[in-house]
């Protein structure tokens, strides 16, 4: 028997050296894999060994990401791990899903059927017997000591196929939906969301389970993920039959959302910024008049007399109960801006910082930001912190009846990217900060759900893995308006999908640049509307040009605001088109609630490639500039500047449907070929499986 391996309970342990390695079944078919070379096995972002089994909450309520990080604690029923101990090596089986160790600790997943998913990437002299065995002394599972502080760890893990195809991995801002041959820093920006888990075409899903900033690389000869600074590697794989098997299994594991409300099912309107309680008031009267659905109107930042005091200023928002109750008269719900950051001027700062509740720099004086003020961010990762926040909103904000929040700059967004500059509660920026956004959900879905809501929505512009059960519609941050960024954004809300965040949204029309009087930008702004109309969530907003001078001075009146962004505001034409997809958004309705509670009950995404649902079809797996919006519509946006039809694939039918029908014309196709559809200006290509025309 080799000594180097034990089973502990229902866990696989290895020890070399300094080194111990836990494998152990966690879910369905799944495995959580932790190494580490300190004294014990850090559990999660604290570094602390608290252990222990409990019955979990899919809906995020009893999880703990201080201890397991984006994993909700496994439930016992669904284990049917098994483990063998023997003279070459150890396994651990659970369902679908083995892993083997040789006897020199290299590990190598399997599924069901013996295919190899998983190969850590070894070149060393361990095992002389080894076919690993070589001189370049090359280790799978690296830890870097940093000098007088933890490790930079790194996972190398072996190319198995040419042919690989690797989604998901959150938002960045770039064209490619399959991420093989990608490098992605694991950082959070203003318009890139790090949410660490990739869904493979081999048949696996792989969370890296750990918040430290870093990077990934799914290279050609080998994947190699690195954490900067960390206490231990961690990592949740599981292996499917089907991408929908797969994607389920991680809901079950991070965590789904809640159901999501009516009114985040209809159209929202947006604008930076509504400057008064007038000007807001007058926008949804002017969409009721003309008689066109709203269902959310959005009073942006700068509402407030300085960053951090989390109440309207009342100079210009004199009345927000009776503004409140008339929106709610009119059938629209409001949200309402709010930023992590506190101005040094705030009336909060000082309490804030005398008890500890704000980001911490490591060096020179503490600003985290100075747009409109120098201001430090509130510690999201600290418990009476967030307690701290939701009083103030739920006194200022919530008890006047808003029930659902814009949390802007929840990267956070920094004046500066020096991510070993900042400290939490929780620890450095470097080991943990790809976190704050989860705890930003966190600090308001805990309210939330504390006063009595149980279907939790609010708006960020970030996010990581498990954000999705605080609640949390994700959108794509200030991105520039054009058709380039277009396309980013399609395969930017399609791998976020992927990584288990079925809540996406963007700016329609984009963020930056739009220039109201532009028909070229009015073009645009049309081909956004119709795609926005067939994405989870249908939100009108930006930063038009002319600019609006400021109202004042002081407080909040001192933020410029962008040109009118209502859909009347541009040309009829835009009116007329606008109009039209707002109606037929809301034709789509009871359709859409059954999306979203697929998305709640089995975390599938809204929006999702061809490949999702037609795994079978190896074309399918090649497209990447169209998507499923549901089990029933496939929609081809319309991607460049011009374009009056376009080509598109029509994937093999499956489960008894004998026609793909056009929903503009009614023509019906066979499936597994691509064709040539028309799009003039008005239209965008939509096709049906179940023959509904519009």
């Amino acid at each position: 028997m080799n000594l180097r391996f034990a089973i502990e309970g229902r866990r696989l342990i290895f020890r070399y050296d300094a080194e111990k390695l836990w494998i152990e079944g966690w879910g369905k078919n799944s495995l959580r894999v932790r190494a580490a070379k300190t004294a014990g096995m850090p559990r999660g972002m604290t570094g602390g060994f608290t252990e222990g089994r409990e019955e979990r909450r899919l809906d995020g309520s009893g999880a703990d990401p201080e201890i397991d990080g984006a994993l909700l604690p496994p439930v016992e029923a669904e284990d049917e791990s098994s483990i063998h101990i023997g003279d070459q090596g150890a396994s651990i089986r659970n369902g679908k899903i083995e892993a083997r160790l040789d006897r020199a600790g290299n590990l190598s997943v399997y599924n069901s059927r013996g295919e190899l998913l998983l190969k850590e990437y070894v070149r060393n002299r361990r095992d002389r017997m080894s076919e690993n065995c070589s001189a370049l002394e090359i280790e799978g599972r690296e830890f870097k000591p940093i000098i007088g502080g933890d490790y930079t760890i790194t996972l190398r893990l072996e190319s198995l196929s040419p042919n690989e195809k690797i989604y998901g991995m959150g938002q960045y801002q770039q064209s490619c939906l399959n991420l093989k041959g990608c490098d992605l820093e694991l950082a959070q920006r203003n318009s890139q969301a790090s949410v660490p888990f990739a869904l493979s075409s081999l048949g696996y899903g792989f969370l890296w389970n750990n918040p430290a900033v870093g990077r990934v690389v799914f290279g050609k000869n080998m994947t190699t993920w690195t954490a900067l600074s960390a206490k231990s590697l961690d990592y949740w794989i599981t292996a499917g039959d089907s991408p929908a098997e797969i994607e389920e299994a991680y809901a079950r594991a991070a965590g789904r959302v809640p159901m999501m409300p009516a009114y985040g099912m209809g159209f929202w309107q947006c604008k930076l910024r509504y400057q008064t309680q007038e000007e807001l008031l007058a926008v949804a009267r002017e969409y009721r008049k003309r008689e066109i659905p709203l269902s959310v109107i959005v009073i942006d930042f700068f509402h407030w007399p300085y960053q951090g005091d989390w109440r309207f200023d009342p100079r210009y928002w004199p009345d927000p109960d009776a503004m409140i109750a008339g929106l709610k008269e009119m059938g629209i719900e409001l949200m309402v801006s709010v930023w992590p950051t506190v101005d040094r001027r705030s009336e909060n700062f000082a309490e804030m910082l005398e008890s500890g509740l704000l980001i911490r720099t490591e060096r020179g004086y503490r600003i985290g930001m100075d747009f409109q003020g120098n201001s430090v961010h509130y510690d999201a990762t600290k418990p009476e912190a967030r307690s701290f926040i939701w009083e103030k909103v739920k006194q200022n904000y919530y008890d006047k009846g808003v029930r659902v929040f814009w949390l802007d700059e929840a990267e956070p967004e920094y004046s500066v990217y020096d991510f070993d500059h900042y400290r939490y509660h929780l620890g450095p920026d470097l080991q943990i900060g790809n976190s704050y956004p989860l705890f930003y959900a966190k600090t308001f879905f805990d309210g939330m759900r504390e006063a009595g809501q149980e279907q939790v929505l609010n708006l960020l512009r970030c996010a990581w893995a498990g954000s999705q059960r605080y609640g949390a519609l994700v959108w794509s941050g200030d991105i520039h308006s054009s058709f380039g960024s277009l396309r980013n954004q399609l395969a930017a809300g399609l791998n976020m999908g992927m990584a288990g965040i079925p809540w996406w949204t963007t700016d329609i029309g984009g963020f930056h640049g739009g220039l109201v009087t532009d028909p070229r930008f009015h073009e645009l702004l049309i081909r956004w509307f119709q795609w926005g109309c067939f994405c989870p969530v249908m939100r009108l907003h930006g930063d038009r040009e002319p600019h609006k001078p400021p109202m004042g001075t002081e407080g909040g009146a001192s933020c410029v605001s962008g040109a009118d962004n209502e859909i009347w505001s541009y040309s009829e034409e835009v009116y007329r088109i606008c109009k039209k997809y707002i109606f037929l958004r809301e034709k789509l309705r009871p359709y859409i609630e059954g999306l979203m509670k697929a998305a709640h009950e089995k975390g599938s995404p809204v929006i999702r490639p061809l490949f999702y649902d037609f795994p079978g079809d190896k074309d399918a797996w090649e497209v990447e500039d169209q998507y499923l919006f549901g089990p029933e519509f496939l929609v081809a946006p319309v991607l460049y500047e011009g374009q009056r039809e376009r080509e598109l694939y029509l994937p093999r039918l499956k489960n008894g449907a004998e026609f793909w029908t056009d929903v503009w014309t009614g023509k019906q196709y066979e499936g597994g070929r691509r064709i040539s559809a028309a799009a003039p200006l008005e239209q965008i290509p939509v096709f049906s499986l179940g023959g509904q025309i519009f």
